[in-house]
């Protein structure tokens, strides 16, 4: 289990409990990255350095003594904790999550209990995280501390500095007692009520020391969230890694950080902006799977929020104005998986369809159940959708056409509300889209085994995991309406900054034909998060669905190659199959 996974049977007091209630409703929130790692701002010795700006001193090994130099430049001049606020109220963002102190140990607050924080070691000695929780009661906006618990390149028993100090004699508890704790608490007495801590990246620490820091908060505050990477399945919600998009809908609680470009910590090189649309598609995608959406910013070593930024949440804000109502306190969409027009969002009896694109004057929902009383644009309530439901008569698919004439389709998502009779409730499992396509998630699939039970599991985030035996397999029951011949697609994934783990043997079993092929890149998939976490389709041949109905499909692996000896922090390399598509022929 990644260690960003929530355990869903934890008990949490009733006053987390409200807490969460009310951090999901928000469903949107403000990321900020800031610290001394914004005044080299991506720039070591005169080179550009890859990878995060946050991460410049471990990715150069920097000495403690010379990067500690950077405190006495830091006077951000440009600082304006109003303005930051007012720019997530504008944003339409209801948390703020602000670096209290990252993996470089340099506390963004007055910490009396270690020197090396922003009042004692800058020109500047002043306290914003007391500016922020101010302006965040002014302007309703909840005020919430990143803390890196783990990673910690200053203090000598925090982990992952070795050029500095030895691994062999770092003593982990005595960093938490030294400085996690007595910074907690400062951070959870001295700014009034705290929404949640985002603890980050367990890499040393164990159960029971992440358990303790839970009860530390818990006990302090107790409506305080706990993030996800706390690690051990202890958080109160989940983290998939950054900029990650489950393909599927989420069960439980869960928050996707992101970022703006692809730095969190500023880099001022780093000038490729995601555009305001595909970023307005991702907090609605987001939403449809049971997440809130964290969006970050990195100002500079003044404090000032770069331009693009500041054009992009105000983009977001200005659709959210129009069409919050079909975010904010939604639940996930009824179905497990994605559809190719856009996404759903419910509340209650409602339905709000989100078109990514316009679509054509017929569309076409198949799977579900419950019967729509109105369809009308959310922006035109008076303006009456044809609405025509129907069963499939050969595979009994419930079959709703909306009749959208006159529909005027804005960019970047158009939304359609449903009232229905009841709680929508839908056909389970992969049904082939209008289109002809048939996407089958490894979501929907079933681990299956010839020799008892799986090894191979299906993660909370629907990847496959530990598919390390050629006797597992998935297995998918789907419905097609339109028979037919397809190409078969077999969908896997890995980490942009990992090795892909391709290579292993495939095999596609359905109605009496057989495909096998080794896993290779032949084609990757365009998608929002493509340069994050490539899709990477293996083509595996051509197959016939002769008549219409229920069908199943089998994935088997028939040579599985063993890891590589440098094995990644967070996979263990083997095969990351996202779906399995058939494509009309």
């Amino acid at each position: 289990m990644d260690p960003s996974t929530p355990k869903q049977a934890k008990k949490i007091s009733p006053a987390a409990s409200a807490a969460l209630a009310r951090w999901r409703e928000a469903r949107f929130g403000l990321f900020i990255h800031w610290g001394l790692y914004a005044i080299p701002a991506g720039v070591w010795q005169g080179k550009r350095v890859p990878y995060i700006g946050e991460w410049m001193m471990f990715r150069e090994k920097i000495p403690l003594a010379t990067y500690a130099k950077f405190a006495a430049q830091f006077n951000p001049r440009n600082f304006d904790a109003a303005g930051i606020v007012r720019l997530a109220r504008e944003a339409g963002q209801r948390y703020l999550v602000i670096t209290a102190k990252h993996h470089d140990g340099f506390a963004m607050y007055d910490s009396a209990s270690n020197p090396y924080n922003v009042v004692q070691a800058t020109p500047w000695h002043h306290d914003p995280m007391k500016d922020l929780a101010r302006e965040c009661k002014k302007q309703g906006v909840t005020l919430c501390f990143y803390y890196s618990q783990d990673i910690d390149w200053h203090h000598p028993d925090g982990a992952w500095n070795t050029w500095d100090f030895d691994e062999k004699k770092k003593d982990t508890n005595r960093y938490l007692r030294e400085k996690v704790y007595p910074q907690l608490r400062e951070l959870l007495t001295h700014y009034g009520p705290v929404g949640l801590i985002w603890f980050d990246t367990p890499v040393t620490i164990s159960p029971r020391q992440s358990a303790a820091i839970r009860r530390f908060v818990k006990k302090i505050q107790p409506g305080c969230l706990v993030s996800g990477r706390i690690g051990h399945g202890l958080g109160d919600y989940g983290i998939p890694r950054d900029n990650q998009m489950p393909p599927g809908r989420l069960a439980g609680d869960w928050e996707v950080c992101a970022t703006l470009n692809h730095t969190w910590g500023y880099k001022k090189h780093d000038q490729d902006w995601k555009s305001a649309p595909d970023l307005t598609r991702t907090l609605v995608e987001s939403a449809s799977k049971n997440a809130n959406y964290l969006l970050n910013i990195g100002p500079d070593a003044t404090g000032r929020i770069p331009a693009a930024s500041v054009s992009r949440l105000r983009a977001i804000g200005a659709w959210l104005q129009k069409n919050g109502t079909s975010i904010y306190g939604t639940a996930p969409s009824p179905f497990t998986h994605d559809f190719p027009w856009g996404r759903i969002t419910t509340k209650g009896r409602i339905l709000y369809l989100h078109l990514f694109k316009k679509p054509t004057r017929l569309f076409e929902l198949r799977g579900l159940q419950t019967r729509v009383v109105s369809a009308t644009p959310l922006l035109a309530p008076d303006r009456k959708l044809g609405v025509r439901q129907t069963i499939d008569p050969t595979t009994g698919t419930p079959v709703l056409k909306l009749d959208l004439q006159g529909l005027r389709f804005a960019n970047p998502v158009t939304v359609l509300k449903l009232r229905l009779a009841d709680s929508p409730t839908v056909t389970p499992g992969p049904i082939q889209e209008p289109d002809g396509i048939l996407s089958l998630l490894t979501a929907e699939a079933q681990a299956c085994s010839a020799k008892g039970r799986p090894n191979l599991k299906i993660s909370p985030l629907g990847f496959t995991g530990g598919w390390k035996q050629t006797s597992d397999w998935l297995e998918w029951r789907g419905t097609v309406l339109n028979p037919g011949k397809f190409t078969v697609e077999v969908i896997t994934t890995h980490q942009h900054l990992e090795s892909w783990s391709g290579g292993h043997t495939a095999r596609i079993e359905t109605t009496g034909r057989s495909l096998r092929k080794k896993l290779t890149r032949d084609a990757e998939i365009d998608y929002i998060q493509a340069a994050y976490f490539p899709r990477i389709a293996t083509r595996m041949g051509r197959i016939e669905l002769k008549e219409p109905g229920p069908f199943t499909l089998s994935l088997h692996l028939d040579k599985i190659l063993p890891p590589p000896k440098d094995t990644p922090l967070w996979d263990d390399m083997s095969p990351l199959v996202v779906a399995v598509r058939l494509l009309p022929v």
